[in-house]
């Protein structure tokens, strides 16, 4: 005790926080709970239990690396009760090379959510050809939940060797789920959706959509780094347009009040700029629908090395999220 009371001494000066940086999203309520031995109620995940309201958002696949950061990813996803999308699995549409860097069923075992995931260009390239049975056959093979579509008009025109939209997004995905059984998960890459895209996308039987809202990695950006010079200042500003998190929680709410009768969707991903659990926290609990809260760069960051890394960093993510289910009151 005389340490401890020393160490107070010692660091009170350094300890003051000026009130001008008082976090205003939150109520605290001290009086409320006693310390939480597990705060966190599980949550319902289009038919499976997550433990955390934590999702792993897709990040890169098809690199040697990915095995790696995948078998680490899941092994954290069944310890910790979190859902996990892949990162693109184009690669494995016409070669079984990586398929073992994708195959994480028996790690994450049968209880998580565990999603598929292609680009919207794959997407419409299978429709056009007549080929949606690869799709079906890619998800069964996987033993996935379902399937992201990831939409980046952005990231495609930028990238060198990017490829060229000749329909809508809308109506490829309109066009996909007339047939296939399993659900879908729409999702941006970094710059997000504005009004009447999401509105769109809210009247179509969807399992859900993950907002990948400007904040986070921009992919736009990573592939416009990749160019020349010249052509990275003719066309960075368009970098930073986009929607961050909160935007289209808003965005989401206001269609949901007005236009109750034609929401179709059941569960968000609010993902894009989610620095940390009380980010998360305060997002999932703003939205109007059920929803939980994805990181992709933070788990890429934790996950590249040894197993006990990724666990101690998410261990911490729980006991934040802890405290703030126990004592924090969103505004």
């Amino acid at each position: 005790m005389e340490n401890r009371k020393k160490d107070h001494i010692n660091l009170a000066f350094e300890s003051q926080i000026p009130a001008n940086v008082i976090d205003e999203r939150f109520f605290y309520e001290p009086m409320l709970s006693a310390h939480p031995v597990n705060a966190i109620p599980e949550t319902d995940f289009l038919g499976k239990r997550m433990k955390l309201p934590v999702w792993v958002s897709s990040m890169t696949g098809g690199t040697k690396m990915a095995g790696i950061i995948n078998r680490n990813l899941a092994r954290a996803s069944r310890e910790f009760g979190l859902g996990m999308g892949l990162g693109s699995c184009r690669i494995l549409l016409d070669d079984d090379t990586y398929f073992p860097d994708f195959d994480m069923r028996d790690i994450m075992g049968p209880e998580q959510p565990l999603w598929a995931n292609l680009g919207i260009n794959q997407l419409e390239d299978m429709l056009r050809d007549k080929q949606v049975d690869r799709i079906i056959e890619l998800v069964e093979k996987l033993r996935a939940d379902g399937l992201f579509i990831h939409v980046n008009p952005f990231q495609e025109w930028f990238q060198p060797e990017g490829d060229r939209l000749k329909k809508s997004p809308i109506e490829s995905i309109q066009a996909l789920l007339g047939q296939i059984k399993f659900p879908v998960i729409v999702k941006e890459v970094g710059q997000g959706m504005g009004y009447e895209s999401l509105r769109q996308l809210l009247r179509l039987p969807l399992g859900g959509i993950e907002f990948a809202a400007f904040g986070g990695t921009n992919f736009a950006k990573v592939e416009l780094l990749r160019t020349q010079s010249v052509e990275q200042e003719m066309f960075e500003p368009l970098t930073r347009i986009g929607h961050d998190a909160l935007q289209m929680v808003n965005m989401v709410n206001h269609i949901v009040e007005n236009e109750p009768e034609n929401v179709r969707v059941r569960q968000l991903i609010i993902s894009g700029g989610v620095r940390s659990y009380l980010d998360g926290y305060y997002l999932i609990h703003k939205s109007k629908i059920p929803a939980v809260y994805g990181q992709a760069s933070s788990f890429l960051k934790y996950a590249r090395d040894d197993y006990e890394t990724l666990q101690q960093y998410i261990r911490y993510q729980v006991k934040g999220l802890q405290i703030a289910f126990a004592y924090l009151r969103v505004r």
